[in-house]
């Protein structure tokens, strides 16, 4: 069997290209910041440390990224200087670019860009009530046609909140300590890829760990979304939710671990605990989404669940390990598995009317982490490579099975 293809999209090569183009004048100066000799008009810099009555250059950036937002057409370029900007009214993305000329949002080039919602009113929304749609999100999104890139987002409620969004990326993003999921996609939301994202340590004490996901798209439909690249670990909920999603997403190369324990001490704790939740709603509707080459470890649940979604899913060489509950649990759908591993879960996997063949439960009954060439996670929930691409190792790797499991 081939192995799973681990090439980046046409989206990430093109992205590097663009970045590197945004400021045709960039030099280098040794142990100083990166200045640019002239302005790009089609490029605003926002900073700290900025005015809004600026005109949005280097030397004399604006200070708002609402502001630059509220400035950029199709074929403008954001680029946030680095340090942390904190903002006390969510960011609202309203307006879209066009095809061929997305509107592009980024940490300027070498620089390190946190967005802290905390100041946010909705982070601190009490127990049993409600965020406001508007309020949904440091980013606030209902716009297409944007390309995302190397942001850290922190205690806002949401990091990212898209709804009806359509051929967006977002890349290499950090969505880390919010109040709520760290990135959501729902309503009528097509053809975005969420590349390279790392989610982690998001919670929401206003529902005492129900709703908090490292990654959601649900509520929704629209196909042509991809997921490529996250790491999902230590959040509240499940790693990624499909919850009431009717269309298929394609998930690939992807790490879902230490999810659904209360590590906040959270009241009536009520976490689901599942590394990919590919599903739910009552009724469950069929979506018949596709996981390749991924990984769900030590989370309080499942490692992969349907969760009711009755749809014809499939799973290919993905691996399930210490999940404390069943590696592979797709007894409610009409899944097909093909290569998968799941090693020292609680039940390796529950199939109901699924099927499958060449999965670790074909081959052998007993599996042990023996039979493994390597359980440490070093690698893998170490630094990214230079390419935002999650380091290679033999973490899971089977010694004797080659077509067995993910190789990320």
């Amino acid at each position: 069997m081939p192995q799973p293809d681990k090439r980046r999209s046409s989206h990430h090569r093109g992205w590097r290209v663009a970045l590197t183009a945004l400021l045709p004048g960039l030099v280098v100066v040794a142990g100083a910041a990166p200045l640019a000799r002239a302005a790009d008009p089609t490029t605003l810099v926002v900073a700290t440390n900025g005015s809004d009555d600026n005109p949005g250059t280097v030397d004399r950036p604006l200070r708002s990224i609402q502001r630059a937002v509220d400035l950029a057409q199709p074929g403008t370029s954001i680029l946030l200087r680095g340090g942390t900007h904190a903002v006390t009214t969510n960011v609202q993305i309203l307006k879209s670019g066009e095809p061929g000329r997305p509107i592009r949002l980024a940490n300027y080039p070498g620089e390190r860009v946190v967005v802290d919602g905390e100041n946010l009113p909705a982070s601190h929304t009490p127990v049993g009530g409600s965020i406001p749609r508007a309020e949904r999100g440091v980013f606030h999104q209902e716009a297409s046609w944007w390309h995302v890139s190397g942001l850290e987002i922190t205690r806002g409620p949401y990091a990212w909140y898209c709804a009806g969004c359509n051929n967006n990326v977002f890349e290499r993003l950090v969505t880390r300590d919010n109040y709520e999921s760290g990135f959501q996609l729902q309503g009528a939301s097509s053809d975005n890829l969420i590349l390279n994202l790392d989610s982690h340590g998001n919670r929401d004490p206003r529902k005492n760990g129900e709703s908090a996901d490292g990654l959601a798209v649900k509520e929704g439909s629209g196909t042509g979304n991809v997921v490529r690249g996250a790491r999902l670990w230590n959040n509240v909920d499940d790693g990624f939710d499909a919850w009431l999603f009717t269309s298929p997403i394609r998930v690939e190369n992807s790490v879902a671990y230490g999810n659904g324990y209360n590590r906040w001490n959270l009241p009536d704790f009520s976490g689901d605990g599942n590394g990919f939740k590919l599903g739910g709603g009552n009724p469950a509707p069929a979506a018949a989404h596709t996981l390749t080459n991924t990984i769900a470890y030590g989370n309080a649940a499942h490692g992969y669940t349907d969760n009711g979604n009755p749809g014809a899913m499939t799973l290919t060489r993905n691996t399930a390990w210490k999940n404390a509950r069943t590696g592979f649990t797709v007894d409610r759908s009409t899944s097909r598995l093909t290569g998968n591993l799941a090693v020292n879960n609680a039940t390796p996997v529950s199939l109901g009317s699924s099927t499958g063949s060449g999965n670790s439960w074909d081959v052998k009954s007993s599996w042990k982490d023996a039979d493994l060439s390597s359980t440490s996670a070093s690698t893998l929930t170490g630094a990214r490579d230079a390419n935002g691409d999650i380091r290679s190792s033999n973490f899971l790797v089977p010694k004797n099975h080659p077509n067995l499991g993910a190789r990320i």
